[in-house]
């Protein structure tokens, strides 16, 4: 799997791509209840959160079809880690400017729109990339892994998720929260350092990794529509 992949460079960089965006929103997505529950001190609104940000991922995920009709592949990939970084900084600048409260709470739902919207257009956009990559590999390096290739997403995507977990969980640990005692409860809330701790590992981190992953992605990535209409006429050539 490792072999086929090193092998075909453009593989290579859309997994990259994929694991720093699953990272960077898994570890968000793993903190988000504890941000409701200490920063904002609304514990029972993230539920309505969730399903708003959830239905926001669905949305775009159907629209996507229609969007590549006015837009190339890669302006829809970039512009999904533009949105999800801009989602990221408004909760930053929410958070430090004291924009929220227990009650209005539901200014956050626009960042979170904002994040899974470029989460679930990216969703779409690097199944696509996957699959050129696939023919990109069959010119390059004349076989066709394509199931090695798309078995390395699902390997990539889980990988991504421990990763997050453990980020998250080295988070909580050393901004002393839990929600297993009223008394740490109470504790982290009254903390400045925690609640710190909190938000740049929930926002900042995912911004960092968004911005490493568009960054490799502009430079590595060379698999235009032209790029791709001429590997396919070539695989067709072949063929016939």
């Amino acid at each position: 799997m490792f072999r086929t992949l090193f092998a075909n460079d453009q593989a290579m960089t859309v997994v990259v791509s994929i694991i720093l965006v699953y990272t960077s929103v898994n570890i968000c997505g793993n903190l988000v209840l504890y941000f409701f529950q200490f920063d904002v001190g609304n514990e029972g609104a993230y539920s309505i959160f969730a399903a708003v940000a959830f239905a926001a991922q669905v949305l775009v995920m159907m629209i996507v079809p229609a969007l590549r009709k006015k837009f190339t592949k890669a302006q829809l990939f970039v512009f999904g880690f533009l949105i999800q970084i801009a989602g990221f900084l408004v909760i930053l600048a929410m958070a430090f400017g004291g924009v929220y409260t227990p009650e209005n709470w539901y200014i956050l739902c626009i960042p979170g729109i904002m994040i899974y919207l470029g989460y679930g257009m990216l969703n779409v956009i690097m199944t696509i990339f996957l699959s050129d990559s696939v023919d990109y590999g069959e010119v390059k390096n004349h076989t066709r892994e394509e199931s090695v290739i798309f078995s390395m997403q699902t390997f990539v995507v889980k990988l991504a998720s421990g990763v997050a977990a453990l980020a998250a969980s080295i988070c909580l640990n050393l901004c002393h929260l839990s929600n297993d005692t009223a008394e740490t409860a109470a504790a982290a809330a009254a903390s400045g350092s925690s609640l710190l701790g909190l938000r740049m590992t929930m926002a900042g981190i995912p911004i960092i990794g968004l911005m490493i992953a568009v960054l490799v992605f502009r430079k590595k990535f060379i698999l235009t529509e032209e790029k791709v209409q001429e590997i396919t006429e070539q695989i067709k050539a072949k063929e016939a």
